[in-house]
């Protein structure tokens, strides 16, 4: 008996051992959602064709534009698109340090757009979503425009990095964005910059030889290739690279895409898109049926066709890489967001560009397609810029590692499951200018206007203006109403104001700026 005790002992050892090495090797090849986070540029919400189609339609502000957007229609269509997301501040740069730094401007260092002569930067001493993913386990890259530092002569004359301004060093690259050395790269692993608004020839960083033909780290390589196609090119290699890829691991990687961006000319577009889709023989004329926003003025929309062909063109290398998820099993496990870092004006109210409070510049397209993890649907939660970093944590399954500072708030949950949801929708959020600060609502565009312009670093002596739009009854903003003409609504939204201020320690609040006018918080 003792001998058949002991066999069946040893039996229970082996059959325990196996049943422990049939889970470690459950547990190493489990992973965790891939993350990509695709943000072309000047992209506003309602260049994609699916807002023509039910159910979306009836979530349009105004009208949709005629875009060709097969592949924007197709995350849409089997992931959650959000109807109220926005730029909390339209421009560039300042977006840029929110979305990777989920803090607010005062906190991560970047107040205007990053350029010759200015100071703003992204903090070094800060955590940013490649730092946060990389310490989570993930293999983590970049592709595109970076734009968040700040631009220093640290270059030769040829355009390669030398760190110094003293000789052969104290040339910039561009005016605008400039090249991220690897001491600045806030936990990216596998880095491919692209620098300047020129698609078809576009300044080249990487630290992947390969990739740039055998040049160094810091040295400019120049392909003359469209930008979004030779991005795409690019991240399918990366995809593919078992020298810079480790397959055990999942991917967190951003692609910041150029187009559709300005310079909106023959030879920054794609011509092929403008031709199959918006040429003449479809639409004669700058009209009513190309610019369809009552509020444009068609003179100054005279680049739709440009625009509306970059939109596409951004949409069919976007297309390429989803494809190539697809193609490998990796997309329905792929947490994709894809969103803007702003919108663009196109002639609405007679302006181009962005950095207005209108919705045509505030508003962005934001969707979350995960087919593993999410159920497809519309959410009508306002989300802001700083909310994406926590989210995205929250949605992968490390919500524990999000940092104590982080500003942003995860609605992971509230995606997840609304009903049974740990965080209520935001009720507003903040907007910011150079000189105006204001609140987004799901009804109102609130604004308080300063005397002063954009740009200028001196402050503004006094509020030139207070007014809102009633996005509702008025969804192309035709009717400025200004605040004293509708005291309830503004006592409430100015209230609203204060808390905001205060909740992302804004210098207005710091300052307690027009207190006769903003209410804020005792405490």
């Amino acid at each position: 008996m003792k001998k058949n005790n002991f066999i069946l002992l040893i039996l229970a050892v082996l059959s325990i051992n196996c049943q422990s090495q049939k889970e470690t090797k459950k547990e190493a090849t489990f992973k965790k959602p891939n993350v990509l986070i695709i943000f072309p540029d000047q992209l506003r919400r309602y260049s994609a064709g699916f807002w023509s189609k039910a159910p979306y339609k009836d979530f349009v502000k105004g009208k949709s534009d005629p875009v060709i957007t097969p592949n924007f229609d197709r995350l849409a269509t089997n992931g959650v698109v959000f109807t109220n997301a926005i730029s909390n501040y339209p421009l560039c740069s300042p977006y840029r340090g929110m979305l990777m730094s989920g803090r607010y401007p005062e906190q991560n260092g970047i107040w205007n757009n990053c350029k010759k002569g200015r100071d703003h930067s992204l903090k070094d001493d800060i955590s940013t979503i490649p730092d946060l993913f990389l310490k989570a386990g993930y293999n983590t890259s970049y592709f595109g425009k970076c734009h968040w530092l700040k631009n220093e002569p640290l270059f030769d004359k040829n355009g390669n990095y030398v760190g110094t301004t003293e000789a052969p060093g104290g040339h910039h690259v561009n005016a605008y964005d400039t090249y991220v050395p690897a001491d600045k790269r806030h936990g990216i692993e596998y880095f491919y910059q692209a620098l300047k608004d020129e698609h078809f020839n576009p300044r080249i960083y990487s630290n992947d030889p390969d990739a740039i033909e055998g040049k160094k780290d810091g040295e400019l390589h120049m392909p003359k290739i469209f930008s979004a196609k030779n991005e795409a090119n690019k991240i399918i290699s990366y995809l593919n690279n078992k020298k810079y890829r480790d397959d055990s691991k999942p991917f967190c990687m951003i692609w910041s895409m150029n187009p559709p961006h300005n310079p909106w000319d023959d030879k920054n577009t794609d011509m092929e898109s403008l031709h199959e889709h918006y040429d003449k023989d479809k639409f004669p004329n700058i009209d009513e049926k190309l610019v369809v926003r009552k509020n444009a003025d068609l003179e100054v929309a005279n680049y739709a066709r440009h625009y509306y062909a970059n939109v596409t063109s951004a949409d069919k290398h976007i297309g390429r890489v989803l494809d190539e998820l697809e193609k490998s099993g990796q997309l329905d496990n792929t947490i994709v967001l894809f969103s803007s870092d702003h919108g663009e004006m196109l002639g609405s109210h007679g302006a181009t560009g962005k950095n207005t409070v209108e919705l045509e510049s505030l508003a962005i397209p934001f969707i979350i397609h995960w087919p593993k993890g999410l159920k497809t649907g519309i959410s009508d939660i306002i989300m802001s810029v700083p909310d994406v970093l926590p989210t995205l944590m929250g949605l992968a399954g490390i919500a524990n590692e999000i940092p104590k500072d982080i500003e942003g708030a995860n609605y992971a949950t509230l995606i997840q499951d609304e009903k049974n949801a740990t965080i209520k929708k935001p009720e507003a959020a903040l907007i910011m200018l150079g000189n105006s600060r204001g609140v987004q609502t799901e009804r109102y565009t609130f604004c308080v206007e300063e005397n002063k312009k954009q740009w200028d670093t001196k402050k503004g002596s006094n509020v030139k203006s207070v007014f809102f739009y009633d996005n509702l009854k008025d969804p192309y903003q035709l009717n400025k109403i200004q605040a004293k003409d509708a005291p309830e609504i503004s006592k409430k939204l100015v209230t609203t104001l204060g808390y905001l201020l205060k909740k992302t320690n804004d210098p207005w609040f710091q300052e307690r700026r027009y207190s006769d006018l903003i209410i804020y918080p005792n405490n």
